[in-house]
């Protein structure tokens, strides 16, 4: 044993000494050490990741790329295969396999099952391959998982915290495996994307948004955490389940004494860590948000995420007009949704309109808010608090040209108040109607401009309308960006790929930026900044081909832009508490978040000689 810790005490000390002489350089869309396996600083192994168990544990594992040195150092020799290879062996290996499955669903399950046995490999895949893969970890096909996620469930990944718990979630944080959590995503499973109360099924959006986190916004696998409250649920056909909780879902007192308990426990055991709401109902996501918004470093990913992009997407539309950002505060913006994506998205483009001088008042009377009932009016009886402040009265418009009440249909409303945005968020598909979409073309070509037209719901089978329709019924001549993707198509006589209106666009960056800055707040004129950023980030050639949106290929660069105008912001406003400097220069900023992001590649193992 004193022998085998002096040869290890050597190895280790060798390896850390010839690491520091080797410089960086650039690989692909990552920054690779520029060194052999063997010349880079090892990762310390803990003794419980020996043998078969390293294997077994998705963060150490390397598979058959594992050395001949590490399998010697850890217990491995003839546990593997004897031939070694690379990681780029191993990623075009994998890529082969999984462009033999036909169904998507099917190829998920596959990078799942990647995900579950080598987290490393799994995240250099979803890198270097983003625009084939994110459809399959994040929307659409994460609906289709999350509908069977019971059925196909095989291995846990994530905390669930069940009201059954109650009571118990801060002594159950310290199962928690790892102690340095930076990013949390958080879901009650309430309204998952356009499907409606799927309860503890909704794991399969916090693990797809933190995929997104590691791969887009370089957050390291081990510091995020995906978290069920499980509260119950209403959908009938999971009461008589045998997975989750399955009793009637909490409400009033009872559901925020859960709420309050995790966010208690969260805040205790990782008081640094960004937590983002995701997926919950529109009966609690604005209050969940306004209680803890002031207290924790939080954000709601529906509200603030879908109207940052929202916003980005309204500032990059007027610029592929010709006309300048500040031209948002002469817009009109119908909106099909009175939920909590819907109010959210009006509440960001809002918030950017005051930005340009515009009144709170001023700029709520640009919108026209609409929900199943037709216009939200301020006559309406039982109308939900958070849609109170954007109900329109029932009287004419500025001019006098035109009625507005209570309960008119999307086309009157087009025609009466002449909007020349139109924004879908009703998760209600072919919802916008070919007379509707005409209409606001209409008004828009009276000024001079072309209509915006942004069917936002996802996934894909709930979406308002298609690209498709949305050309044709306005001669081509529309700006258009959707929720979920759709295929490439010819507009006005050349082939175009419409843009995706995506929240992976923001909140990768938004949690990376808070995160790296030590934020002790996520703050409206933070959001701003981050949609800014990401509005100002396409290249020539991106907005040459009519897109609205950068490609997802560059997710990484356009995350850490995202990240350094949140770190930036953070920085003014002297809420930052990691790095405070603000005489840092743009380019200081960009380095020090390079220097912080997680990156996918292979790390030599070595045993710590020192461990007892």
């Amino acid at each position: 044993d004193k022998m085998h810790q002096v040869i290890s005490r050597r190895v280790y000390g060798a390896l850390s000494q010839n690491s520091q002489k080797i410089p960086k350089a650039s690989f692909g869309k990552l920054m690779i050490d520029d060194r052999s396996l063997e010349q880079r600083l090892p990762l310390k192994v803990p003794p419980s990741a020996r043998g078969v168990n390293l294997l077994h544990d998705p963060l150490w594992n390397k598979g058959t790329a594992t050395t001949m040195s590490e399998r010697e150092r850890l217990g491995l020799r003839g546990l593997l295969p004897p031939r070694i290879m690379s990681m780029e062996q191993q990623v075009e290996r994998f890529m082969t396999s999984l462009n033999e499955i036909s169904l998507d669903i099917h190829k998920a399950i596959a990078l799942n099952e990647l995900h579950d046995r080598n987290e490393t490999l799994f995240h250099r895949v979803l890198v270097e391959r983003i625009e084939e893969l994110a459809p399959l970890v994040y929307t659409p096909t994460v609906g289709k998982v999350c509908l069977e996620y019971g059925h196909r469930f095989r291995r846990p990944r994530g905390m669930y915290f069940s009201a059954k718990d109650k009571g118990y979630f801060a002594t159950m944080m310290y199962n928690w495996p790892h102690r340095d959590v930076h990013i949390c995503v958080v879901t009650d499973g309430s309204r998952i994307l356009g499907l409606g109360d799927l309860g503890v099924n909704g794991m399969g959006i916090p693990v797809g948004k933190l995929a997104l986190y590691c791969a887009a916004g370089g957050i390291a696998p081990h510091r995020v955490m995906p978290v069920v409250l499980d509260v119950g649920t209403n959908n009938p056909d999971l009461l008589n389940d045998e997975f989750g909780f399955a009793e009637p879902r909490l409400t009033g007192a009872a559901y925020m004494e859960v709420v309050d308990e995790f966010m208690t426990a969260m805040k205790y055991h990782f008081p640094k860590a960004c937590i983002q709401f995701e997926d919950f109902s529109s009966e609690h996501a604005a209050d969940i948000l306004a209680r803890y918004r002031d207290k924790t470093l939080c954000f709601n990913d529906d509200i603030q995420g879908t109207g940052c992009v929202v916003l980005a997407g309204l500032l990059s539309a007027l610029r592929a007009q010709g006309l300048p950002a500040s031209a948002l505060k002469d817009q009109r913006i119908l909106v099909a949704g009175a939920g909590s994506a819907g109010l959210g998205v009006s509440d960001m483009v809002a918030k950017g309109m005051m930005q340009q001088g515009l009144s709170e008042e001023e700029a709520r009377a640009r919108f026209f808010i609409c929900d199943k009932d037709g216009l939200v009016g301020n006559t309406r009886l039982n109308m939900d608090e958070h849609a109170a402040p954007w109900a329109r009265k029932d009287d004419g418009l500025d001019k006098g040209e035109a009625t507005l009440r209570d309960g008119m249909s999307l086309v009157d409303v087009a025609k009466a108040a002449r909007p020349t945005i139109l924004l879908g968020v009703s998760a209600c598909a072919q919802l916008f109607t070919k007379e509707l979409v005409s209409q606001v073309q209409h008004n828009a070509a009276t000024e001079g401009e072309r209509a915006i037209i942004f069917p936002l719901s996802n996934p894909t089978p709930v979406a308002e309308c298609t690209a498709e329709q949305a050309f044709e019924w306005t001669d081509d001549k529309c700006v258009f960006a959707s929720g979920s993707p759709f295929p490439p198509l010819k507009v006005n006589g050349e082939m175009m790929t419409p843009s995706q209106c995506n929240n992976m666009f923001i909140f990768p960056g938004v949690g990376m930026g808070a995160s790296v800055s030590g934020a002790t707040a996520i703050t409206d004129q933070t959001l701003y900044a981050s949609a800014l950023a990401l509005s100002n980030s396409l290249t020539a050639e991106e907005r040459s081909k009519g897109q609205i949106f950068p490609s997802v290929s560059r997710i990484r660069e356009v995350s850490e832009t995202v990240a350094c105008a949140v770190l930036k912001s953070t920085i003014d406003q002297d809420i930052a508490t990691k790095y405070t400097s603000k005489s840092t220069s743009q380019e200081d900023l960009l380095l020090y978040l390079k220097r912080k992001t997680y990156n996918p590649f292979y790390t030599p193992l070595g045993r710590d000689p020192y461990h007892k």
